[in-house]
């Protein structure tokens, strides 16, 4: 087969497998028709398809796990990709610069390399897992693990050739996602919510405010617990990385991510380890609390594909500021302001600076503490 034929031959696949997609009406319903569509053409036996925070890579909702029961092994899974050294982690795929590999082919067909694969994988039958980040630029939107279990063939160069191609288009999808009631009035949203966990990961205590938050978020992959509930992988997620920051194995990562509500909005969880007597490991505390102004601005700028200088003059113009004493605080002339507003203003769909605020924040965020109204100006 000649390389034209064979690039076509890629690209209707890529077709076939989209045609789905543009029907979604969510990231989940997304998921379920992409991978109904993929496995039609690179077949799997089981498949874990997982929304991830732009900003950090860590898992958010929603989450579809398919063909490995409830889901139960989830935290395990996500306890080995964090804490153990394996092949491929998905920290590595968001950076590299094809981000889809499976296992088999990235071990010389010797899977037992990885811990994953010695503790979890082999158990259940797995034989073979591809895995992808779905993202766009440098930003990871979501990531998929598809398994083929028995011994059957591997996954094959092709068919990492197929799924590489989807990530950018199926990212840019979920992204899109992102956009849709990403803020609302966060008013009569409890306080903050605080969980604490043992060294080991076993929470232990939660106030009030944690199990109303708790409460709000999409069914999902959980575990029980004795505190009376089951805690949501993506919870479970964040007391994982910030354990794995703690042992020095992400120094650069960072245990927080933004998790949507079944009712629109957004919270963010984040976690950290405190120290006990003497410096020995002391409890992880959890906190999880409404989205504030800045976090849900930068979410919002990354659901738009917002440049950082696009965001950073989207918040001036939010703080009423006109285009002159922009470009002073920023070092820059007016005509390149302009130009980042003109852009700010295709990419957001509106027509003024009015438009811009009322589309991007619920809330007026005006860092600083400037009160002026913004101007509908866009020069």
């Amino acid at each position: 087969m000649s390389d034209a034929r064979r690039h076509a031959e890629v690209l209707s696949r890529h077709a076939k497998v989209l045609s789905g997609a543009e029907r979604a009406t969510d990231t989940r319903d997304l998921f379920s028709r992409t991978s109904a569509k993929l496995r039609r053409l690179l077949p799997f036996d089981s498949a874990v398809w997982a929304a991830t925070d732009p900003e950090t890579g860590l898992i958010t909702a929603p989450m579809l796990v398919e063909n490995l029961g409830s889901g139960e092994g989830c935290a395990a899974y996500w306890e080995s990709e964090l804490l153990e050294e394996n092949v491929l982690p998905f920290r590595d795929l968001a950076r590299a610069a094809v981000p889809v590999a499976g296992l088999r082919a990235a071990t010389g067909n010797l899977p037992a390399r990885s811990a994953r694969f010695r503790r979890l994988l082999r158990s259940q039958g797995v034989d073979d897992e591809l895995r992808a980040v779905l993202r766009v630029g440098d930003r990871p939107w979501a990531v998929v693990s598809l398994f083929r279990r028995g011994a059957g063939a591997p996954f094959g160069p092709a068919e990492s050739t197929l799924l590489a191609g989807l990530s950018g288009p199926l990212a840019s999808r979920v992204r899109r996602f992102a956009r849709s009631s990403a803020i609302g009035a966060t008013t009569d949203a409890p306080a903050p919510g605080l969980v604490l966990f043992d060294p080991s990961g076993e929470p232990t205590s939660i106030n009030e405010e944690a199990r109303q938050h708790l409460s709000r978020l999409p069914e999902g992959p959980s575990i029980p617990s004795q505190l009376g509930l089951r805690l949501p992988i993506w919870v479970v997620a964040t007391v994982l990385q910030a354990r794995a920051i703690a042992r020095g194995r992400d120094r650069a990562g960072s245990a927080r991510t933004r998790i949507r509500t079944v009712d629109g909005r957004w919270l963010t969880c984040h976690a950290s380890c405190l120290s006990g007597p003497a410096g020995q490991p002391g409890p992880v505390a959890l906190v999880i609390e409404p989205a504030a102004a800045a976090d849900r601005a930068v979410l919002i700028a990354e659901a738009y594909g917002l440049t950082p200088r696009e965001l950073e003059i989207t918040q001036l113009i939010t703080r009423g500021l006109p285009t002159t004493e922009i470009a002073a605080a920023l070092f820059i002339s007016p005509h390149t302001v302009r130009d980042h507003v003109k852009a700010v203003f295709g990419k957001t769909e509106v027509s003024s600076r009015g438009e811009l605020v009322a589309r991007l924040f619920a809330e007026h965020y005006r860092p600083g503490g400037v009160s002026r109204e913004p101007s509908s100006r866009s020069r």
